[in-house]
């Protein structure tokens, strides 16, 4: 008879590793609305995917007008099988009109069906905040780099489809 123990034992567990990234081929999306800030997280995601191996050669970051834009381009990029995963970077911010609750939604439904229509792991790392002190607070200070972070997870995605 086994014990609890000894089953538990028995269990796989499959975990991401943040190394061996040399053939990692990383696309990133970037909405240009409210650019001053998407620049920050574009530069912490790209920081992050080179100290980690990625090779400068297999980063490609593609721009678009805004966050509306961001879910079909990253469609097109998954389609192309061009990329290991897909690193979708943007900031909506709040305004006077319900404009920011469609887009946000809206984005993040569209994102979500690319991730699970293709297969692919797409990081949403879009900013929604209520204004542009918490954009800021996100983009590289307070908050860390929100940027840095959705490349993160998408290497560590990888490697967790990699050995599934």
């Amino acid at each position: 008879m086994t014990t609890f123990s000894q089953e538990k034992a028995a269990i796989t567990h499959i975990e991401g590793a943040l190394h061996d990234n040399h053939s990692v081929r990383i696309g990133i999306a970037v909405g240009r609305f409210n650019g001053f800030l998407v620049e920050s997280l574009v530069e912490g995601a790209i920081d992050a995917l080179v100290r980690h191996g990625v090779l400068g050669k297999n980063i490609h970051v593609v721009r678009v007008p805004g966050a509306f834009e961001l879910p079909l381009t990253a469609k097109k990029m998954a389609e192309s099988n061009n990329y290991d995963a897909i690193v979708v970077l943007g900031a909506i911010i709040r305004g006077a009109t319900p404009h920011f609750d469609i887009v946000a939604s809206e984005s993040a439904k569209g994102l979500s069906q690319v991730a699970l229509q293709h297969g692919i792991a797409v990081i949403n790392g879009i900013l929604t905040t209520e204004n542009i002190e918490q954009t800021i607070e996100r983009a590289g200070t307070k908050a860390g780099n929100k940027g840095y972070e959705a490349a993160m997870t998408a290497l560590e995605m990888i490697s967790v489809f990699n050995k599934i």
